[in-house]
């Protein structure tokens, strides 16, 4: 039988000021948190980058609409993007599709 002991196994207390930032309480633990945290900022960078390209990709479509003579929004289409966000991420998704709406309609 391999048993490990609990006083067999140390673990590295974190360095000073690393709870402060990550809330670990281990080095491997902080190390994970940090590396993880910037995972999540590129992600967010990314995100940020696709929602303006969906702006101005909305602009133009806005543009073209009432150039045709037609309204600004189109309600219809808006409720397609609603019911696919709160299909995809349940009630949440709903309120960040509403965000994203209102970002790509410009100043009403």
């Amino acid at each position: 039988m391999n048993a490990t002991r609990s006083s067999d196994r140390t673990t590295a207390a974190a360095p000073a000021g690393t709870s402060d930032r990550t809330g670990a309480r281990t080095d491997e633990a902080a190390t994970e948190i940090t590396d993880a945290r910037e995972r999540i900022d590129d992600l967010d960078t990314r995100i940020i980058a696709l929602v303006e390209e969906r702006m101005a990709v909305s602009a133009r479509i806005q543009t073209a609409r009432i150039a045709s003579g037609g309204r600004r929004v189109n309600l219809s289409r808006e409720m397609e993007i609603l019911a696919r966000y709160r299909d995809h991420l349940g009630r949440p998704g709903t309120t960040l599709a509403m965000t994203l709406l209102e970002l790509s309609r410009g100043r009403v």
